[in-house]
């Protein structure tokens, strides 16, 4: 008896993080406001991204499951820091202490994210090029947000938004890569061999 075909639940994983993180970028290069980039970091960036790591786990895939569902949490971390900060702002009287937000403190969780992207680039160089390339450029991404929030070297931001859209474009390729192979029964899109064997 032949089992149904299954989805793979990357080209959600891919497309969550990918568009969050586009988003992100418009904002950071003054396109935009934050108010969508929170929205879609809650449902696309976070949620969507949660679910499919969930179903990579279900797959057997450790990579995806851990990428997926660690990215996940972080949008879904982002959005809570953003709305900490802006009840803080707003002189919401109920922020305690523990709660207080600060840009040294955002400087800290993106620096855990660099460790963690660190990690996960090595891992990357075993799977195929446009994946060590993407974690490559978020790897990039993350030091150069290290900068801006812990040294103040606010004037990297520019570059490092265009270096996190060139990441977001990665993702959206990878997304495209298995969305057209399985469409057209063919490799259409190449995303090149491991690095590491």
């Amino acid at each position: 008896m032949a089992s149904d075909k299954l989805g793979n639940p990357a080209v959600v994983g891919l497309a969550g993080f990918g568009i969050t993180t586009l988003l992100l970028q418009f904002h950071n290069l003054g396109f935009t406001g934050t108010g969508i980039v929170f929205c879609a970091a809650m449902m696309f960036g976070g949620g969507a991204q949660l679910v499919a790591g969930f179903l990579e786990f279900k797959a057997g895939n450790n990579f995806g499951f851990s990428a997926f569902v660690s990215y996940g949490a972080f949008w879904l971390a982002l959005g809570a820091i953003w709305f900490i900060a802006d009840l803080q702002g707003a002189g919401v009287g109920a922020i305690g202490p523990h709660l207080k937000v600060s840009g040294h403190d955002i400087g800290i969780f993106l620096l855990a994210y660099t460790i963690y992207t660190a990690i996960m680039f090595y891992g990357s160089l075993r799977i195929h090029q446009a994946m060590a390339f993407t974690f490559l450029t978020l790897l990039i991404g993350f030091i150069g947000l290290d900068l801006v929030f812990l040294a103040g070297m606010k004037n990297l931001l520019t570059i490092t938004a265009i270096d996190l859209i060139i990441c977001a474009g990665g993702a959206l390729y990878m997304m495209a890569a298995i969305i057209y192979a399985d469409l057209s029964g063919r490799s259409i899109l190449p995303v090149g061999k491991p690095i590491l064997r």
